[in-house]
């Protein structure tokens, strides 16, 4: 077997050749208990990595990846709320929903000033269905929201939500956690929301 080359010269295709020759005679002269160690302390480690891959998608679930669609019919994916860092507002309405109106309504006065206080996005998810979706944009504009207003009409992000009734708002942090669940419209709930938010954007600036 031709010695392990030593030095710093540039090694050879020869030495090279001769190398690998030793590597064999290690393995067969019974270092496989090495090469089993190894393995283990690797499967070990995949193994680690495997749960923390299972707790970070577990995590992200709070926000389900769906596409909806605006006001034009593009999809938006539910992904890109969340390109801002900033917490958002998810509130399911319908169009018949008179609850549902007064809340949107009641936030649109103070909208303004939580955006500017906390870079809070908030996406008005309407559950409307079949024809009923051309009555979206109409509502927008009588009520003259400034939000993000998407359609849900096959209802797949009502479902993963679990939203069985409107209205239903929930308000997630930065990176999608869930902070806050409310069903039904309390007049005056607006101060809640707003004290949530704010302890979310500290949250987000003390890290």
């Amino acid at each position: 077997m031709p010695p392990l080359p030593t030095g710093r010269k540039r090694w050879g295709r020869g030495d090279l050749k001769g190398f690998l020759y030793l590597c064999i005679s290690i393995i067969r002269g019974g270092a496989l208990d090495c090469s089993a160690i190894f393995l283990i302390k690797m499967k070990r480690t995949l193994f680690s990595l495997l749960v923390l891959l299972t707790t970070l998608v577990a995590h992200a679930q709070d926000l389900p990846q769906v596409t909806l669609r605006d006001l034009s019919g593009k999809p938006v994916a539910t992904s890109s709320f969340l390109q801002s860092g900033k917490p958002i507002i998810l509130s399911f309405f319908g169009t018949w929903c008179k609850p549902c109106l007064r809340e949107l309504d009641a936030i649109s006065e103070v909208y303004p000033e939580w955006q500017a206080e906390t870079g809070v996005t908030l996406y008005a998810i309407c559950i409307n269905e079949g024809a009923d979706v051309q009555k979206i944009r109409p509502t927008v504009h009588a009520h003259d929201w400034d939000y993000v207003v998407l359609s849900d009409a096959n209802g797949e992000l009502k479902r993963a939500m679990s939203v069985s009734v409107v209205p239903t708002l929930f308000v997630l942090d930065g990176t999608g956690k869930l902070l806050h669940r409310q069903t039904g419209y309390v007049e005056g709930g607006e101060g809640e929301l707003i004290r949530i938010l704010r302890q979310a954007t500290a949250s987000t600036t003390t890290k």
